[in-house]
């Protein structure tokens, strides 16, 4: 099997601050070793259900946080951006078996985690067909635009319970909680070892039902923290301001959502 793994940090046991998730924060260091154990976790339950070949897309920030000395025999590692409209899912393609996250967090608008956002601060809220709108959702989507199914999440508890069905046969690994500003962050021994034996569990699966349909038509919107946003945003082709603060993009194509993101957001 080959798999492609997405990983973010504001999901990740340990963060509940900001600069915890920042690298030119002093104490952004224990929090991207934690990011790379989960990666690590996550990969070697894969490789117990069979898995041989990995894609890792470091996908928070500089996308530079995973250590790659780290990773084993069978794993590249994706890091910075090239502008590709997947962005935290790029380099995924159809020679991948299952997709897997790892650190994800609660959309912008939504508690349970005090980092909840949505691909920038800028929005307040996104939402798809009414769908309040996570990474999670737009980048395992891309996935499944690509025939390649989402199995395995890790993150907030919250998300964990929002999305848990998006996906026919998609295992969720909550590893914290949130309340306000507050997080209660499970044992890492305990989430780590939760994680390897539940990425085993997803891949051992027959996933030959796995893949989510999409829907066949998508309408977009994005309710910005800043009027000026808005109208910045509604220029761009397909993008109507709706009223000061929010605009609406509607579109038969998921590709052209995430081209539109890679700009207005």
């Amino acid at each position: 099997m080959k798999i492609f793994i997405s990983a973010d940090i504001e999901g990740v046991t340990t963060t509940t601050l900001w600069d915890e998730c920042d690298d030119s924060k002093p104490s952004y260091a224990p929090h991207a070793k934690q990011m790379t154990e989960e990666v690590l976790a996550c990969i070697t339950g894969a490789q117990k259900a069979g898995a041989k070949e990995f894609l890792v897309r470091d996908a928070h920030a500089s996308g530079t946080y995973i250590d790659h000395t780290r990773m084993p025999s069978g794993v590249s590692l994706l890091r910075n951006w090239s502008g590709h409209p997947y962005s935290m899912a790029e380099g995924v393609d159809k020679s991948f078996d299952a997709a897997m996250f790892i650190g994800y967090h609660s959309p912008a608008g939504r508690a349970g985690n005090p980092l909840s956002h949505t691909i920038s601060g800028r929005p307040q809220t996104i939402k798809i067909n009414g769908i309040l709108t996570s990474e999670f959702l737009l980048y395992s989507w891309a996935c499944a635009l690509e025939g390649v199914p989402t199995v395995f999440l890790s993150g907030d508890k919250t998300l964990c319970e929002d999305f848990r069905d998006l996906h026919p046969m998609l295992i969720t690994c909550p590893v914290k909680d949130g309340i306000g500003g507050a997080t209660i962050n499970y044992a890492v021994k305990d989430t780590l070892k939760s994680i390897e034996e539940l990425a085993e569990k997803a891949l051992s699966q027959d996933l030959t039902t796995a893949l989510a349909k999409l829907p066949s038509s998508f309408e977009v919107e994005i309710d910005y923290k800043a009027h000026a946003s808005a109208q910045k945003a509604s220029w761009f082709p397909g993008v109507a301001l709706k009223n000061d603060t929010t605009v609406t993009l509607q579109t038969g194509s998921f590709f052209e959502v995430l081209r539109a993101l890679k700009w207005i957001i």
